[in-house]
C-alpha cells in the first residue's frame, strides 16, 4: 500500500472537520499539567479549532501527550493531523491511542465516522508493512480484528 493513498484517504475522510465543543490541543496539555480551569479556558483560545491541517508538527509533537485527554470531538479534530504528520516521520505515531482501546479510549473514538473509521484502518494495515511498526504488529493486528473491523 502506498504512503500517497493513505495519505489521500485520511485528508478526503477528515476533510471539513473542526473542533466544535471538542478538547483542544493545548487546552489538553493543559489538563495534563493538572492546571486550573482559568488556564485550561486560556489554553483552549489559543486552539486552532477550524482546520486541522493548519496545526504545525511542531505543536503536534510537543503536545503530543494531548490524545489522551481528548473526549470525542477533540480527537476526531486532531487525530487526522497526528496521522498525517507520522507517515512523514515529522510527529510520533498515534498507534497506541488506535490499538490500546479499553473503554476510555473506545469512548474517544465514538465521533468518528464510517468513512474517518475505513481512514483508520488503511493507515493502520500500511503500518503493518513498515518496519518501524514491527514492535507494534501484534497489537495492530489485535486491534484490528477486535475492533476497527
Amino acid at each position: 500500500m502506498k504512503k500517497e493513498n493513505v495519505l489521500k484517504e485520511i485528508k478526503s475522510a477528515f476533510s471539513g472537520v473542526t473542533l466544535g465543543n471538542g478538547i483542544g490541543l493545548w487546552e489538553a496539555q493543559a489538563i495534563d499539567d493538572y492546571e486550573s480551569e482559568e488556564v485550561q479556558k486560556r489554553n483552549r483560545d489559543k486552539d486552532e479549532k477550524e482546520d486541522w491541517s493548519q496545526l504545525s508538527y511542531d505543536e503536534l509533537q510537543h503536545c503530543h501527550s494531548s490524545l489522551s485527554f481528548f473526549d470525542a470531538e477533540g480527537m476526531r479534530f486532531h487525530l487526522p493531523a497526528y496521522i498525517v504528520g507520522s507517515l512523514d516521520n515529522n510527529v510520533n505515531s498515534p498507534i497506541f491511542h488506535l490499538t490500546q482501546l479499553d473503554d476510555y479510549a473506545i469512548l474517544k473514538l465514538a465521533a468518528l465516522n464510517p468513512a474517518q473509521r475505513q481512514a483508520i484502518v488503511m493507515y493502520l494495515k500500511w503500518c503493518l508493512e513498515q518496519a518501524q511498526y514491527e514492535f507494534e504488529y501484534p497489537t495492530i493486528r489485535r486491534a484490528l480484528s477486535e475492533y476497527w473491523n
